[in-house]
């Protein structure tokens, strides 16, 4: 396992399963008292806006023990021009990792690159892996395994698709992904993957035996500016009953919030049997902590 969590690219198949496992064993309140960050300080670095990723990387860190400082662009000399390597030798010699949501992956390598402790990604334009990894714990959870997982794409490739094309190429589960014209997944994202991953024309084609059906917001932050022809160009591709009804009798519909009801999902199929929506926003807490133990040695 490398030192930074920057994509799934960098776990193994091993290292996803035992994060997944030490998640569930959080959740069920059996390491209430591993303190795997005692005496140790995060700094969290959000140039986004964030509910879930931020506050359950916080308690996450207070749970095991350690202290959590939160940073804004405009807290550090950043905002006044310094250097990224500047700033991460800096804060890498007074923190034990770096949790850092930004707008270029290459920002975030170049903090990697330089720093002397753990970055990992809460969230770039191009990859979220730690929300697929909160992911696939609920996935888990709630089918008692990964094991002949078929999961449905639904919407825009934006980074958080692109997380799900890694974990499908590591784990070697099926991937169907369904975009509208000119909103597919990045080409060269795409060429390194494994035959298991597919792009197919229409939201009905993608969800038949579908397992798990997974859908995001049309426009994404950064996108806002798109909102009104985004709309228009994603006609046809909202999750709704009668999608799902195409799907494996026992499919679990999956967003990672926050979601525009009524747009790219229903408030039916948010609210119905079949959503598991909120449980992996709350799994979010036990697979972060799971992470930073992984992540942050002792």
């Amino acid at each position: 396992m490398n030192k930074d969590l920057l994509t799934l690219r960098d776990l193994t198949k091993e290292d996803i399963g035992a994060i997944i496992k030490r998640g569930e064993e959080f959740k069920r309140g059996s390491l209430k008292n591993v303190k795997s960050l005692e005496g140790k300080t995060i700094g969290l670095i959000f140039d986004k806006a964030s509910t879930r990723t931020r506050v359950s990387f916080e308690v996450a860190t207070h749970r095991s023990g350690g202290n959590a400082i939160f940073l804004t662009p405009s807290d550090t000399q950043i905002a006044r021009g310094e250097p990224i390597k500047d700033t991460a030798r800096i804060l890498s010699s007074y923190l034990d990792g770096l949790i850092v949501r930004t707008y270029a992956q290459d920002q975030l390598e170049e903090l990697a690159e330089w720093s002397r402790v753990p970055v990992i990604n809460a969230l770039t334009d191009l990859y979220h892996p730690c929300q697929i990894l909160s992911d696939l714990m609920t996935v888990d959870e709630k089918r008692g395994t990964l094991d002949n997982l078929r999961v449905a794409w639904i919407g825009d490739g934006n980074n958080v698709a692109n997380s799900w094309i890694n974990a499908a190429t590591i784990l070697e589960f099926d991937l169907t992904m369904a975009c509208p014209q000119a909103y597919e997944p990045k080409p060269d994202i795409l060429a390194d993957t494994s035959t298991n991953v597919k792009l197919v024309n229409t939201p009905q084609e993608a969800v038949r035996n579908a397992t798990i059906i997974y859908t995001d917001v049309w426009a994404s932050m950064g996108k806002e500016d798109e909102t009104e022809r985004r709309i228009k160009d994603f006609t046809g591709w909202q999750v709704d009953q009668s999608l799902i009804d195409l799907a494996d009798k026992d499919v679990l519909v999956m967003h990672c919030l926050p979601a525009h009801r009524g747009e790219e999902i229903t408030d039916e199929v948010m609210e119905g049997p079949r959503s598991i929506i909120f449980a992996q926003a709350e799994n979010k807490l036990y697979a972060h902590q799971a992470i930073l133990e992984m992540m942050i040695k002792p």
